[in-house]
């Protein structure tokens, strides 16, 4: 969605895909080309809907565009077509559902292909903060095409120390315990992951376990874990598949049991673990969405979605989990399982942000045009940026966000590029904070492809692959075959599993859209707690 001067504000989408699954995904930990910094500004700004802080005039690369406060006048904002606004996204199951679908010798259908989670599947190291926002990184090359170059805003939050203090967690488990769960890889993986969570969470914390399939049952009402870990692992060990999948009883009965169980003070949420193949009751998203948002709102609890199984519902899942401030994942290995639930979940159930959004600001002076690589489904009106009442994401501690641009500078430009902001809210107190990280066009003289620059390539690679699943037209896209020994070239350097699982899935989709243009190799890679894109 290129933008050339079309003097229009983008309005955040409706979110049609979904399914379950969201959470985490593969990482990133190498520098990459010349970077923006970020010093950040800590101040709220105001609420109204007001754009944040244009491209300074003359800024230098790596200053800051502080958030302004109440009160404070504003230099001229760049007029719409230069501002990118979206709400904040951690999804990676688009991803995940890929590399089982290409695994399965199909292609994705383009349709649950989300560029956005291909890219924040592998996390880039970037800085982390020292308090509970954000740190804010930008860094960028040139593609060798004609004038364009990618520009990548980073985004990144303080980690959780599992020995330190959090809130407790109060989670309700909704199980689809449905026929269409009876398929090896699915409900037995998912009883195997509710076993191994209920060793990690704290005496503390608190489950509930509602299943479904034709009707919604409570197996557990909100228990504290402590002295009732072998009752919590019974009722997870007798899970049984039975008939058909009503989604929305499950949803509906497990948010009566979370808003009964509700801790004040508690990170409360709705893990929700399906195909999502619904086919009674409420088969549609819309039926639900409403009592979703009417208990984030008033209680805060959230939806998370785990997604498993080799069909399932993209589309519908990925819509509840929106409306829920949540995020899904895709599962479809013991390793997998074990990351979401021993590594990830467990660590990430202490919030950094709410309604989380960013806005980037290009100069028109440096800049001719831009092209943000997905998030057409997270995209709010420019306008919205500072207003409060706007639904933006949720981000928990450790978290990675990646937004990549393609930016066409004008022929012999030099100056500022971009300003980046990010605005969230304490998950605590709802007060608003701001910070910022500025680029020139001084750090775009590499190419993306030069020696050293493995943590921006990772990042270009997947966000080539999915355009290219989607039949895109991305500048700059060296084609899967090349893609797939770049990845392969990252893989054996740093011996990532994860990025090796990349290459593969390269090979599969290069090999199934084209004769000769790549093979399928290679199995499932242990996802070892050691990786350095993990």
């Amino acid at each position: 969605m290129e933008r050339q001067n079309e003097g229009r504000s983008r309005r955040r989408g409706t979110r049609f895909p979904a399914a379950v699954a969201a959470l985490l995904a593969a990482g990133l930990a190498v520098g990459g080309c010349s970077a923006g910094t970020e010093r950040a500004s800590d101040e709220g700004g105001p609420r109204g809907g007001r754009p944040a802080p244009a491209a300074p005039d003359g800024a230098r690369t790596g200053t800051v565009a502080p958030a302004p406060r109440d009160g404070e006048r504003r230099s001229p904002t760049p007029a719409p077509d230069y501002l990118s606004t979206f709400a904040l996204d951690v999804d990676t199951a688009s991803y995940g559902y890929a590399r089982r679908t290409l695994a399965e010798g199909r292609l994705p259908d383009p349709a649950t292909v989300r560029p956005e989670e291909f890219v924040n599947s592998f996390r880039p190291d970037y800085p982390r903060p020292e308090d509970n926002g954000f740190s804010v990184t930008l860094d960028g090359a040139r593609t060798g095409a004609d004038g364009w170059s990618l520009l990548r805003v980073g985004l990144a939050t303080r980690g959780a120390d599992r020995n330190a203090e959090r809130p407790p967690a109060a989670l309700t488990f909704v199980v689809d315990v449905s026929g269409s769960m009876d398929e090896p890889g699915r409900l037995d993986l998912v009883k195997e992951s509710l076993g191994l969570l209920a060793d990690q969470l704290r005496d503390d914390d608190s489950i509930a376990l509602v299943t479904f399939s034709s009707e919604a049952e409570t197996r557990l009402p909100m228990t504290r874990v402590g002295g009732a870990r072998d009752r919590i692992r019974e009722v997870f060990g007798s899970l049984a598949t039975s008939s058909s999948t009503n989604v929305g009883a499950g949803v509906r009965t497990g948010y009566d049991v979370a808003v009964e169980g509700h801790r004040k003070g508690a990170t409360n949420r709705v893990v929700l673990l399906s195909d999502a193949l619904a086919n009674t009751g409420d088969t549609e998203a819309d039926p639900i969405l409403a009592r979703i948002d009417e208990e984030r709102r008033e209680y805060g609890i959230t939806l998370f979605g785990v997604g498993v199984g080799s069909e399932y519902g993209d589309e519908f899942m990925e819509r509840l989990a929106d409306k829920g401030d949540g995020q899904t994942t895709y599962v479809s290995t013991p390793a997998q399982a074990r990351k979401v639930f021993v590594d990830q979940l467990p660590s990430h159930v202490e919030l950094r942000a709410r309604d989380a959004k960013a806005q980037v600001a290009f100069d028109r002076r440096t800049v001719e045009k831009f092209r943000l690589v997905g998030y057409e489904n997270r995209a709010v009106a420019d306008d919205d940026f500072r207003n409060d009442r706007v639904d933006g994401g949720e981000v928990g501690a450790g978290h990675t966000v990646t937004a990549l641009y393609a930016v066409k500078t004008r022929p012999g430009a030099a100056g500022p590029l971009a300003t980046a902001t990010v605005r969230w809210l304490d998950p605590a107190t709802r007060a608003p904070h701001e910070r910022s990280g500025t680029l020139g066009t001084a750090a775009l003289t590499g190419d993306v492809w030069d020696d050293g620059h493995d943590s921006l390539q990772l990042t270009a690679i997947a966000a080539y692959f999915a355009d290219a699943l989607r039949g895109g037209d991305l500048p700059g896209a060296p084609g899967l075959p090349a893609l797939a020994k770049r990845a392969g070239a990252i893989a054996d350097r740093s011996g990532s599993a994860v990025v090796t699982e990349l290459a593969d899935a390269l090979r599969r989709a290069s090999g199934l859209l084209g004769p000769g243009r790549g093979e399928a190799t290679g199995g499932e890679g242990e996802l070892k707690s050691g990786d350095p894109y993990s």
